[in-house]
């Protein structure tokens, strides 16, 4: 178990960074990392990666605030398009948490896979939609937010995968949709982790220690750490060259999808 937590820990400080840095959710690392743990741990396989996203999506309430905090500091973060957003974000990643909890793990880690793959295959392309609109009105930009929100809950991310590409089509500019990406994080977390925790409140085959599908020791190992690396990762993301982090970061993701892909079949 000691093992374990540091294990966690060690996940929580790459999610933290990552957060701040490539405004992509740290779930990207988290969620594969603790199917694995979970695994070693002898954890039922019809929970494990249920298991994974709830704890996931905790952990991000906690990398998501400490990110917002320091892109803030730097005057990245738009607080009108959080307000317009979160409406939708918080309908559907509740929903899609609530949703999730009652799918077949196999459709659950195939979708997972095939996010990774693109994710991985948009990072090394380099590709960014053409910047030619304005952000649409609180209605749609709610609409955009429950299809965010959604999506992040199947994967167990905080969406800026999903938010960064959507307002830098709309002009935003990247630093501000990485940092307002990152306070767009802590809505989906909060929604996605009480539809996970509703969802899998009664189920029997939970170890002890889970409040619902979220494991507690998990969620306070990766958030203790992830709180304090979070803002590193921001902090760079204004002094690196984050394009290039970003084609070393598919590669990785690559691997890991083809990992989880063996072991799908």
């Amino acid at each position: 178990m000691i093992v374990s937590i540091f294990v966690f820990m060690a996940c929580g400080a790459v999610a933290g960074v990552l957060a701040g840095l490539l405004g992509v959710g740290g779930g990207i690392v988290i969620v594969p990392m603790l199917d694995l743990v979970f695994d070693k741990l002898g954890y039922a396989d019809s929970v494990i990666h249920q298991l994974a996203l709830g704890t996931s999506l905790a952990s991000i309430m906690v990398t998501s605030v400490s990110s917002t905090r320091a892109h803030a500091q730097r005057g990245a973060v738009h607080f009108d398009i959080l307000k317009n957003i979160t409406p939708g974000i918080l309908i559907g990643t509740f929903l899609g948490g609530l949703v999730a909890t009652h799918m077949p793990v196999f459709f659950l880690r195939a979708f997972f896979v095939c996010f990774l793959l693109f994710v991985a295959a948009q990072m090394l392309s380099g590709y960014r939609p053409p910047a030619s609109r304005e952000l649409p009105g609180k209605l749609g930009t709610a609409g955009v937010g429950g299809v965010i929100g959604l999506v992040s809950s199947f994967v167990g991310i905080g969406g800026g995968t999903l938010s960064v590409p959507f307002m830098t089509f709309c002009n935003v500019p990247m630093h501000h949709a990485v940092g307002t990406s990152a306070a767009i994080g802590f809505p989906i977390a909060v929604a996605g982790t009480l539809g996970y925790v509703v969802g899998g409140w009664s189920v029997p085959d939970l170890p002890s220690g889970c409040f619902g599908y979220v494991d507690i020791i998990a969620f306070a190992g990766i958030a203790a750490v992830s709180f304090f690396t979070a803002p590193v990762g921001a902090k760079l993301s204004h002094s690196l060259p984050t394009a290039k982090l970003k084609k070393g970061f598919a590669c990785f993701l690559i691997l890991v999808a083809a990992r989880m892909l063996w072991n799908l079949f």
